[in-house]
C-alpha cells in the first residue's frame, strides 16, 4: 500500500534531485493580502512570485502545502470531499519550461508511479482568435511516448489558466494528465465517461494579458504544477474511497470500534464516520496551525466552530460520546501527520484543551435544541395525521416555519444551516425566508441608516442614488482588472460628482482608464436590474458578495445588492432600479489621494 509519507517524501525527492529547493508549506490561516479566509490552493502562497517578485530562494521550488475549503462543507460524507487537503507543487520562476516539465511528469509518473504510458492520457489547449494551439505541448507528448490518440486538445475553459479580472499578469495554457480508473487501452471514451482521473496539472504562463482579448509573449516564462496528495494516494491504492487510504483509515476503525458500527455495511453510520473524521482533522490543522485560530462567532473562528460542531452532532448519529472526537484527533496528530506537520505534536495539549472546550460549550445547548426540534417535527406529523383522517384530500405541511428555526437559533444557538441539515435528514423543509424575516425584525432598527451612512453622501437625491450605484460598477471594474484584494478607501458623493479612493500602488495608465471607463458604460448600457436582498452575512459571504462591513455576528442580517453578473455587495443603499438610468460614464480625473490610495472623479451625463 502506498502511504502518505512516502507519496510526500517521493515528490519532494524527485524535484530536489532535479535542483528544487523545498520551501516548505505556509500557514492554513488567510493573512489578508489574498482575499480568502484560508489558503486554499498550493499554488496561492507563489502568486507574488509567479506575477513576477523574486524568490529569496531561486527559480526552482517544490513543496507539500495543506490547503482548507470550506464553501462546499455539505458534501463532505461521500467518498470524495474533504475540507483540508494537500497539494503537492513545484515551479519554475523564469527558469525550465515545456520540454523539461512535460519530461519529469512523464518520468514521475511512470518511473516513480508506475503508470503504463499506453495509458495516459493527456489535454493541451486547443487555441482561439488569440492565441495559438498548443502544438508544442502535444508534439513533446508523442516524443515522450504518449500515444498520439490520447492526447486531446480542448478549449479555454479546460485548458487555460488565467488570473480572472486582471490586466498585465501572466496567464496561458496548461497540460492536464489522467489515468483510466479501470483497464482498457481504448480511449476513445475519454470525452464521454467519468472512466479517467485526473492526476495532475502543469500549467504554462508563457502570456501577458493585455485585456480586450489580446495577449503577448513572456520573455520571462513561469511552470506551475500541480498533484492533489489525497485524490492521488485513493488511485495509486486502487481504491474508490477516499477514507481507506492511510490519513483515514485508523480514525475510521477507531470510530467504528467505539460504535459497533459497520462502515462498509451501514450507509448512515459512513457517513456520520466520514464526517468526524474529515471535521476533526480540519480542526487539528487550523487550531495547531503556526497562526492557529480557536473556535469563535466570527470569521475563520466561526468557521471552525461550525466544523466542530457538525462532527459533534453527528457522534450521536453513532451512538457515541463527543468526547470521543479528542481519541480521534490524537490519532491525527500522534500518527498520521506527526512527521509531516510536528507542531501538531507540540501543540497537542492545546489542541486537546480547545477541542474539549468547544465540545463541552455546544454540547450544554445541543441536547436541549435537538429535543426542541424534534417536538417540533413531532407536533407536524400528528397534525399531518390528524387532518388527514378528517379529510382524504389534505396536502401535508412538509416545511419548518422560519418563527420555529430563528427561534431554535435565538434560544439554543442552532445555526440555520444546523436546522436545515437536521429537516433535510426527517423529510422536512425548512423557510429560509421566514428565518430570514423573523431575524430581520430581531435587528437593531439603525442598521439600516448606519450602513447608509457609509455609502459616502452627502445628501440622498435621485442624482446622488445614481453616483452611488455607479461606484458599486466602477469598483468591480477596478477588481476585474486588479484583483478582488481591490477595496474601497474612501468615498464623497455630491450632486455634481463622485469621488471614490481604493487601493492601488501604481497610477492608472490611459489603456486602463479606459478599460475601466468602457466597463461601467457596457454594464449602463446592458440595462440591468439592481437586486436588493436581506440575508445572513454568513450566507452573502458564501454567495460571493463583499464589502465595508464588519458584523456582530455571522448570522446578522445585511442588505445586499447584486448588478447582474457584475456586482455583489454588501451596502445600505440607495441605488437605482436599473443600470440604464446612470447615463453615461465618465472619469474626469486620477490622481493619488495618500500613499498606495488612488483617487477617482468621475461624472454621469
Amino acid at each position: 500500500m502506498f502511504t502518505s509519507k512516502e507519496l510526500r517524501e517521493k515528490w519532494i525527492k524527485f524535484y530536489e534531485d532535479r535542483g528544487h529547493v523545498n520551501i516548505g508549506a505556509v500557514s492554513l490561516i488567510g493573512d489578508g493580502t489574498t482575499g480568502v479566509m484560508f489558503n486554499v490552493a498550493g499554488m496561492q502562497p507563489l502568486m507574488p512570485y509567479l506575477l513576477g517578485q523574486k524568490h529569496p530562494k531561486g527559480t526552482r521550488l517544490c513543496n507539500v502545502q495543506g490547503c482548507v475549503r470550506t464553501v462546499d462543507i455539505d458534501s463532505v460524507g461521500d467518498a470524495t470531499h474533504f475540507t483540508f487537503f494537500e497539494m503537492m507543487g513545484n515551479w519554475s520562476l523564469g527558469d525550465y519550461f515545456k520540454k523539461e516539465k512535460t519530461r519529469w511528469t512523464f518520468e514521475l509518473l511512470t518511473e516513480v508511479f508506475g503508470f503504463d504510458k499506453d495509458l495516459i492520457c493527456s489535454t493541451v489547449f486547443e487555441g482561439n482568435s488569440s492565441v495559438k494551439k498548443d502544438t508544442e505541448t502535444a508534439e513533446l507528448l508523442k516524443e515522450l511516448g504518449i500515444k498520439e490518440e490520447n492526447i486531446f486538445f480542448l478549449d479555454k475553459s479546460n485548458n487555460w489558466w488565467e488570473l480572472e479580472g486582471t490586466i498585465g499578469t501572466p496567464c496561458g495554457p496548461d497540460n492536464e494528465w489522467f489515468y483510466p480508473r479501470t483497464p482498457g487501452k481504448d480511449s476513445s471514451d475519454f470525452l464521454t465517461s467519468d472512466r479517467y482521473v485526473e492526476v495532475g496539472n502543469d500549467v504554462y504562463m508563457q502570456y501577458k494579458n493585455m485585456g480586450g482579448g489580446k495577449y503577448e509573449e513572456l520573455e520571462n516564462k513561469n511552470v506551475d504544477t500541480g498533484f492533489g496528495l489525497d485524490r492521488l494516494l485513493v488511485f495509486l491504492n486502487g481504491l474508490n474511497d477516499g477514507y481507506k487510504t492511510d490519513l483515514f483509515i485508523d480514525a475510521v476503525k477507531y470510530l467504528e470500534k467505539v460504535s459497533a458500527k459497520n462502515y462498509d455495511e451501514d450507509e448512515l453510520s459512513r457517513k456520520a464516520i466520514r464526517i468526524i473524521a474529515d471535521h476533526t482533522r480540519t480542526a487539528v490543522m487550523l487550531i495547531g496551525d503556526k497562526n492557529g485560530i480557536v473556535p469563535s462567532n466570527t470569521g475563520a473562528g466561526y468557521i471552525l466552530r461550525r466544523l466542530l460542531r457538525r462532527a459533534i452532532r453527528y457522534t450521536r448519529t453513532l451512538e457515541i460520546s463527543s468526547m470521543e472526537m479528542l481519541n480521534v484527533a490524537k490519532i491525527f496528530i500522534e500518527k498520521v501527520y506527526d512527521t509531516a506537520y510536528p507542531l501538531l505534536v507540540e501543540k497537542e495539549d492545546y489542541i486537546l484543551s480547545e477541542f474539549e472546550k468547544e465540545i463541552k460549550k455546544f454540547e450544554a445547548t445541543l441536547a436541549s435544541g435537538i429535543k426542541e426540534f424534534e417536538k417540533t417535527i413531532t407536533g407536524i406529523i400528528r397534525k399531518n395525521e390528524f387532518m388527514s383522517l378528517k379529510d382524504a384530500n389534505y396536502v401535508k405541511e412538509t416545511e419548518l416555519t422560519g418563527k420555529a428555526a430563528f427561534r431554535l437559533y435565538d434560544t439554543f444557538g442552532f445555526p440555520l444551516e444546523l436546522t436545515i441539515e437536521l429537516a433535510t435528514e426527517k423529510g422536512f423543509t425548512v423557510d429560509e425566508k421566514g428565518f430570514e424575516e423573523a431575524f430581520k425584525a430581531h435587528q437593531e432598527l439603525s442598521k439600516a441608516q448606519a450602513l447608509a451612512a457609509k455609502g459616502g453622501l452627502t445628501e440622498q437625491t435621485e442624482t446622488t442614488t445614481k453616483y452611488h450605484t455607479a461606484t458599486h460598477v466602477m469598483l468591480a471594474g477596478l477588481r476585474k482588472m486588479f484583483g478582488t484584494g481591490t477595496e474601497q478607501k474612501g468615498s464623497n458623493i455630491t450632486e455634481e460628482r463622485m469621488r471614490f479612493d481604493f487601493n492601488c500602488d501604481h497610477k492608472l495608465t490611459e489603456e486602463e482608464l479606459t478599460y475601466l471607463e468602457n466597463f461601467v458604460n457596457k454594464a449602463i448600457e446592458d440595462k440591468i436590474d439592481v437586486v436588493c436582498k436581506e440575508i445572513p452575512y454568513n450566507k452573502a459571504i458564501e454567495m460571493g458578495a463583499y464589502g465595508v462591513f464588519n458584523p456582530t455576528s455571522q448570522d446578522q442580517i445585511v442588505t445586499v445588492y447584486t448588478i447582474g453578473d457584475v456586482d455583489m455587495q454588501i451596502c445600505g443603499g440607495p441605488h437605482v432600479k436599473n443600470t440604464a438610468e446612470l447615463g453615461k460614464f465618465k472619469i474626469k480625473k486620477e490622481e493619488s489621494s495618500s500613499s498606495g490610495i488612488r483617487r477617482i472623479k468621475a461624472v454621469l451625463m
